[in-house]
């Protein structure tokens, strides 16, 4: 079992985590992950971190795709790639939410499905730079002949001979978009998944290798796919106090991030068999009641989603992760004391492992 560890967005001020993912590489693990909201981005980051590890691979999770044309989302990528010496960045993406897409980046929320297909499919060929880049797409098409249109666009190829296989991985928890991961990506950041669910995304998964078979003639398997799931750990004595520490996240994404009828963070709870308490934590977050919003989260959701308590709790409830079927785990901690007892949960020895 892999490790990687989560150091997400800053908050109201810059706060790049330098040592810890310096300790985290030297523990032996194997990524760190950037993520964006509306404020810091994913990729700058992860161009620092190039020049301050050796090994640790960078990636995205994830890139919003209305941040960016998938043009610069590759441009991106194969900057930082090249700066950490080939071989290393991992571009994760996802398409946010409704909110974030039209509020803060001002594009249509479209057909996300077919938005996410043609955008992973134009990076490819931006990478591979077999020939100038055209694409007749769904959602996205180069060159652009719409609406406001010149009508002089030129295909044209990266100037950059960047790495062919830089990995494209989605960050997905629907029916059809996992589906659609199965199918196009290298692998998948597993939004809501915990032990025990991969019964429930595996079918959907092998449809995917499926289709992607079918489309290039190439068998495709699970073993040539990468499932990165992610958990909370929080370190401390005080149980309760730590699982109260994780609500205040809970709430914002299930009561506030995303429409009242479009919250897939909604969506996961009520799918888990928590749908009662989804719908209050929404009722009150969106009336104001933030406080009773938190409140109102289970502690049995957040004990079965995180690992929080003493080490010997963290290290028992840690089996049924590693047996989960996923090839890697995410640690969502800036803890030092949780990143080295997750090092000892996996049975990390340093670099390689």
């Amino acid at each position: 079992m892999k490790l990687g560890l989560s150091i997400g967005y800053s908050g109201a001020h810059l706060d790049l985590p330098v040592a810890l993912v310096q300790r985290a590489e030297a523990l032996g693990y194997d990524s760190v992950w950037t993520a964006e909201a509306y404020g810091t981005d994913a990729v700058t980051p992860l161009a620092y971190l190039a020049a301050v590890t050796k090994r640790i691979r960078l990636g995205t999770g994830i890139m919003q795709l209305a941040a960016r044309t998938p043009a610069n989302a590759a441009m991106c990528a194969a900057t930082v790639d090249a700066l950490a010496g080939g071989g290393r960045f991992i571009a994760g993406l996802g398409v946010s939410g409704p909110q974030i897409v039209e509020g803060w980046y001002g594009e249509p929320w479209g057909r996300p499905y077919y938005r996410l297909k043609d955008y992973t499919e134009i990076m490819r060929k931006i990478f591979r730079r077999e020939a100038p880049v055209v694409h007749e797409g769904r959602e996205i098409s180069l060159p652009y002949t719409g609406e406001g249109a010149l009508g002089v666009g030129k295909p044209l190829k990266s100037i950059l001979h960047m790495n062919p296989d830089i990995p494209i991985w989605l960050g997905t928890g629907n029916e059809a978009t996992v589906k659609l991961t199965g199918e196009i990506a290298d692998g998948w950041l597993a939004l809501g998944f915990v032990p025990g669910s991969l019964p429930e995304y595996l079918p959907w998964l092998e449809e995917g290798f499926r289709r992607a078979e079918k489309a290039t003639g190439r068998p495709k398997t699970r073993a040539d796919f990468t499932i990165q799931a992610s958990v909370h750990v929080e370190v401390t004595e005080d149980v309760s106090a730590g699982l109260a520490k994780l609500k205040p996240e809970v709430a914002l994404y299930v009561g506030g991030m995303g429409h009242r009828d479009k919250n897939f963070h909604k969506d996961m709870m009520i799918r888990r068999g928590f749908g009662e308490a989804a719908d209050r934590i929404q009722d009150l977050y969106l009336a104001g009641r933030k406080e009773e919003a938190i409140a109102a989260v289970p502690d049995e959701w957040v004990d079965w989603k995180s690992l929080v308590g003493p080490p010997a709790r963290i290290r028992e409830r840690w089996r049924p992760w590693a047996e989960s079927g996923a090839d890697a785990i995410t640690v969502r901690s800036r803890q030092p004391e949780a990143i080295e007892v997750m090092a000892q949960a996996a049975g990390l020895n340093g670099p390689g492992e």
